[in-house]
C-alpha cells in the first residue's frame, strides 16, 4: 500500500494530492512500524538485573500486540481489523493496558532473600564492571537538592534531566526525596554514548513526593563525584529497605504530570512553564 501510494502520487491523474499521500504514507509507516515485533516477538530483556517486571511488561509479554493497538486511533483501529479478517484468522482485540501501580510493586522471593541477607540490588550486566562501592548507597535529598541535579545534568546535556522549575512547582517543598544509583545496561558506565567517548555519569532513579502526597519515581543523570559529595545520612538498613521501593514504583513523574495537566496553571500550582521547560525525564 505504501509503495503504491509513492507511486501515485507522481501522476497528475492521482485522486490525492501529493501532500494527502504522503499523509496516508506517513499514516500506514507509524502504524505497522511495531508490527514485525509482534509476529516474532522476542523475550523482554530487563533493563535492570533483579528489578520486578511492571504491569505494563507483563502485559506485553501476554498479549505482544497491546501496545500497537492501544496507541492506534479509531481509523488505525479499523485499518488493523479489516486487514486481519482479510486474513482470515480469527483475533480478539488485546484489553486496555493496566495504569500503572501508584504503590511499590510486590516483593518476588528472592528480593526478600536479597533484603534478608542484606545485599544490595543494584546488580552489573553480564560481562561489566559492577559500581564502585561508594555507588552502593541510597541517598536523602530535599526539594532543593534534587532541582539542582536535574539543573546540573540540563546543563552539562547528560541526556536525562528535566526541568528544575517544573519539579519545584510540583514536589513538595520540604519533603525528604531519595537518590539511587541505578543504571539500564544501555547506560551502564564504559558503554559508548554516541559522542566517540563513553558514559562516564550514573543514570539515577528517584523516589519524589509530588505536592499532593503522591510518590513517584524519576531517572536524572549525576557525575560520579557530584553524587558521592552528597551526605549519606540514612542507616543500612533502612536504605536496603527503601531501595526496593525506589526501583519498584511503576508511577513516574510522565504519568503524574499527565494527570495533573487539568490542575496544572500559575494559579493552581503556581508553575509557569516556559518555551524549554518540560517534566523530568523517564527513558
Amino acid at each position: 500500500m505504501i509503495r503504491h501510494l509513492a507511486e501515485g502520487a507522481q501522476h497528475a491523474a492521482q485522486d490525492n494530492s501529493p501532500d494527502e499521500a504522503l499523509d496516508r504514507i506517513r499514516f500506514l509507516a507509524n502504524l505497522s512500524h511495531n508490527l514485525p515485533g509482534v509476529a516474532r516477538p522476542h523475550f523482554r530483556k530487563p533493563s535492570r538485573r533483579g528489578k520486578s517486571p511492571g504491569s505494563f511488561d507483563q502485559a506485553m509479554a501476554e498479549r505482544p500486540m497491546s501496545w500497537v493497538w492501544n496507541t492506534a486511533g479509531p481509523e488505525a483501529r479499523a485499518w488493523m481489523l479489516r486487514h486481519i479478517e482479510q486474513a482470515g484468522p480469527i483475533w480478539t482485540p488485546p484489553p486496555p493496558l493496566p495504569a500503572s501501580r501508584k504503590g511499590p510493586s510486590p516483593r518476588t522471593p528472592q528480593q526478600w532473600v536479597s533484603l534478608l541477607l542484606r545485599r544490595w540490588p543494584v546488580k552489573a550486566p553480564a560481562g561489566r564492571q559492577p559500581l564502585p562501592p561508594v555507588a552502593n548507597v541510597l541517598k536523602a535529598v530535599d526539594t532543593e537538592g534534587i532541582c539542582i541535579l536535574h539543573g546540573e545534568a540540563r546543563r552539562l546535556r547528560l541526556g536525562l534531566s528535566g526541568s528544575a522549575a517544573w519539579l519545584r512547582a510540583h514536589l513538595t517543598s520540604d519533603a525528604v526525596h531519595y537518590l539511587l544509583p541505578d543504571p539500564a545496561h544501555y547506560y551502564w558506565p564504559g558503554t559508548p554514548d554516541g559522542r566517540g567517548g563513553e558514559i562516564g555519569w550514573w543514570q539515577c532513579s528517584t523516589l519524589l513526593q509530588m505536592c499532593n502526597g503522591e510518590q513517584a519515581s524519576g531517572l536524572v543523570s549525576v557525575h560520579p563525584e557530584t553524587f558521592t559529595a552528597l551526605p549519606s545520612t540514612l542507616p543500612r538498613k533502612a536504605q536496603l529497605r527503601l531501595v526496593h521501593r525506589v526501583r519498584s514504583i511503576e508511577r513516574d513523574t510522565s504519568h503524574w504530570g499527565r494527570d495533573h495537566k487539568a490542575e496544572c496553571a500559575p494559579q493552581l500550582c503556581g508553575y509557569v512553564p516556559e518555551a524549554t521547560d518540560n517534566t523530568p525525564t523517564t527513558t
